[in-house]
């Protein structure tokens, strides 16, 4: 692989004997090959970050089964407003004044009132809580996401997602959140 060039350093020119000057030249074919075969090994070899999805259970639009209603006292609305905050309210719309919050751990973060309000509603009932998600025109996307993800890390599989009604509209105008 190594290749030695002996080729001499000129004519004989006087009576000095002079050493050869021998240049080396080292052939990199191999290392670019070895280098290319690892880059396709570890390729091949590794695992690529599959996404993560939550799974939605949506119900058929021809299915005629009616639910039965549950009580507004465990039910919590969750409404998604501008600017990165929502409100909640337990109950029925205008009848309970809604609470203005936003999507930190903190004391006014989703999570902390998602669990607060999921024992209260345990304790007093003895069922679980059901919440409703009503994403606004004003609303993004990660907003939605991100309540969905608090439902999840707090364990809260009963909600679901529904239009938002004028009244809320209202609630969501009166405090500057649309």
């Amino acid at each position: 692989m190594a290749e030695l060039d002996t080729s001499g350093g000129g004519g004989k020119k006087g009576g000095k004997v002079r050493s050869k000057k021998q240049s080396t030249r080292v052939d990199l074919t191999a290392m670019v090959d070895l280098a290319f075969l690892l880059v396709t090994f570890f390729m091949l070899t590794t695992t690529l970050n599959k996404p993560k999805a939550m799974d939605l259970a949506m119900p058929d639009k021809d299915d005629k089964n009616t639910q039965e209603p549950i009580a507004a006292s465990r039910t919590m609305t969750v409404l998604l407003g501008s600017g990165n905050k929502l409100e909640w309210f337990v109950g029925e719309p205008g009848k309970t004044p809604p609470t203005v919050g936003d999507y930190s751990k903190g004391d006014k973060g989703i999570r902390k009132v998602l669990i607060d309000q999921s024992q209260r509603v345990k304790s007093t009932t003895g069922k679980t809580m059901f919440v409703i998600v009503k994403p606004s025109e004003k609303s993004v996307y990660k907003n939605v996401v991100d309540v969905l993800d608090e439902l999840h890390i707090t364990d809260n599989m009963a909600f679901a997602i529904v239009d938002i009604s004028p009244v809320e509209i209202d609630l969501l105008k009166r405090d500057n959140l649309f």
